[in-house]
């Protein structure tokens, strides 16, 4: 098995595979009241590190395909072309492609980018990012600008780190609890090392009814999953070298060298 088969999961991915709470997480973001009956299709592409992360999930809710991403480090501002480029593998996996050839229109689900932030490094409430910040400059290659735009991807990206979004959080029982595990991970890694604050943030959470039941019903996962993408973050952020702070529990990840450069 190949260290990206090895590592496609993340707490995040974990918590919000659960079709219940992914709608409450939508009707949170989009500040709607969706009944318990409102369809919800998961289809999370199995080779999650085609987008360089472990912690997407793509779902269908209704006629909308939604793609979200939960971010730890700085945002990166290629993010709408790498949503590009993943939106059209989730379309694949989803549309009969025989109906493409058929006269009539195939009528697809709308899609929507979300990012999720809740890094170290200060960020607005909200931002949008755009594919055509990208596009280079064709001043010159035809007579007038175009009325519209051939390609265009909007991606919205919110700050759930303490302070910020508070309605959203209210509204979302598990995103809430999510933001509060992260940002103690952080605090307790000031005094800690990264294991030792994994494991004081979940013992937190659990006495303080946060995620209670999730972090007791995967308390056998959570840490394992937990420590792959915040030793990924240190190492990209410089803060430690490739297999730095792994102990004997977390060898395998002295053979993921590939993954960090």
């Amino acid at each position: 098995m190949s260290a990206n088969e090895k590592h496609k999961n993340s707490v995040f991915s974990l918590l919000f595979s659960n079709k219940d709470i992914l709608r409450q997480l939508y009707s949170a973001i989009e500040g709607v009241d969706l009944p318990p009956d409102t369809s919800i299709d998961i289809n999370t592409l199995s080779n999650a590190l085609f987008m360089g992360q472990i912690n997407d999930v793509s779902f269908t809710i209704g006629d909308r395909l939604i793609v979200l991403i939960e971010h730890q480090s700085t945002i990166n501002r290629n993010m709408p072309l790498r949503l590009l480029m993943y939106a059209a593998r989730v379309y694949e996996k989803i549309i009969d492609h025989r109906k493409l050839y058929q006269i009539g229109i195939e009528p697809i689900p709308e899609p929507a980018f979300i990012v999720l932030y809740n890094g170290k490094d200060p960020y607005p409430e909200h931002t949008v990012l755009r594919l055509s910040d990208s596009f280079m400059d064709t001043t010159g290659l035809r007579a007038k600008t175009p009325d519209t735009l051939a390609l265009e991807l909007v991606v919205h990206v919110y700050n759930i780190n303490k302070g910020y979004n508070a309605a959203m959080l209210e509204k979302c029982e598990a995103l809430s609890g999510y933001s509060v595990l992260v940002s103690k991970i952080w605090e307790y890694r000031e005094t800690m090392d990264l294991e030792g604050a994994m494991k004081s943030a979940i013992r937190y959470c659990i006495e303080n009814d946060i995620l209670r039941l999730f972090l007791e019903t995967n308390s056998s996962e959570v840490i394992n999953i937990l420590f792959y993408p915040i030793i990924y973050l240190l190492y990209k952020t410089k803060q430690v070298a490739y297999n730095a702070t792994i102990g004997e529990n977390h060898g395998y990840l002295r053979d993921l060298r590939q993954d960090f450069d």
